[in-house]
């Protein structure tokens, strides 16, 4: 049984292989980490060759991130009439649930078939500074060309969820920076932030924007400066929105039912461990494409809860389709 707040040792991560026809996928049970995805033989994400590499995995490849992810300014919020304080590893915010948040520790992996895996995360009352314990449940299934991402999470009180699958997508192999991937995303607001990435409280149109991809460009062409773009678009409709990403004859179709979008061109990117073979993780090399609650949500009350209760469960089930075009 993993303990929970702990990181593992190396001998204890595993790998596990889905496999559909032409696609495949490996997972680790550190941090529901998907390690590789490839279609035709082609990795359609950004990994490591050594699972043992992810102990050290700052850009968050692969991982659920959470309990909470995105930030949290000054790592701490009300709730019940009190102040919870928690665990900060951003300067003083939370970025994606703390220094071992769910993408560093290790989950309980049950595999049904070749093409399903069933990993458990119980997080304890204060895991991370976080009230109530949690009992967090995922299910990936690979279905064709399609991975789905079920994920469920049961308090045993009230207390913040907002979970993020983080992979790192590359249309290229990861040979080439994303530049010349073309994207379409549904959302004509974003969340404004301050220097530190942490919202102000506005939802700003993102007319204008570099990042305004309501109609489907390249991102060079969006952002001829290079830039780069780390920013939550805010969807225009609830429940499921689609998100579509073209490019070296590939199509990748993301079906989202969070109201945000954290959309990030992998600026931060730069090479750490060996990866998998044919890749770079040079700056902007990868594009992350994160569905969630808004950020900072516990301490902005216009934005939408990411309360959850017993009564009222966390649920988010993302489905990416990558395939040729």
């Amino acid at each position: 049984m993993p303990t929970p707040g702990r990181i593992p040792a190396p001998e204890e991560i595993r790998a596990y292989r889905l496999q559909d026809g032409g696609t495949s996928v490996t997972l680790l049970n550190l941090g529901a980490i998907t390690q590789d995805w490839r279609v035709d033989g082609r990795p359609v994400v950004l990994g490591y060759a050594d699972p043992s590499a992810y102990l050290d995995n700052p850009m968050f490849l692969g991982v659920i991130a959470g309990r909470v992810a995105n930030r949290i300014s000054a790592a701490r919020f009300e709730l019940g009439g009190e102040t919870w304080v928690l665990a900060p590893n951003e300067g003083p915010n939370m970025l994606h649930g703390g220094p071992v948040g769910t993408g560093r520790q290790l989950w309980q992996v049950e595999r049904d078939g070749e093409r399903a895996l069933r990993l458990v995360l119980d997080s304890p009352h204060l895991d991370q500074g976080f009230p109530g314990a949690l009992r967090i449940e995922l299910i990936v299934t690979l279905e064709g060309r399609t991975l789905t991402y079920d994920m469920r999470a049961t308090p045993d009180r009230e207390t913040p969820v907002s979970l993020a699958q983080h992979n790192y997508y590359t249309l290229s192999g990861g040979t080439e920076p994303v530049w010349d991937h073309r994207a379409h995303v549904p959302a004509s607001r974003y969340v404004a932030v301050d220097d530190a990435l942490l919202p102000t409280g506005a939802l700003v149109p993102v007319a204008g924007q570099p990042f305004d991809l309501r109609q489907e460009r390249s991102l060079g062409e969006a952002d001829p400066d290079r830039r780069g773009s780390d920013i939550s678009h805010v969807f225009d409709a609830p429940g499921a929105n689609e998100v579509t990403v073209t490019g070296h004859g590939l199509r990748l179709r993301m079906e989202a039912d969070k109201p945000g979008l954290q959309f990030y061109t992998g600026g931060g990117l730069a090479p750490r461990h060996t990866p998998l073979p044919g890749q770079s993780h040079a700056r902007f090399h990868g594009l992350c494409l994160e569905p969630q609650g808004l950020p900072d949500a516990v301490t902005q009350p216009a934005f939408p809860s990411i309360l959850c209760t017993p009564e009222a469960p966390y649920r988010q089930v993302l489905r990416v389709t990558i395939a040729p075009q």
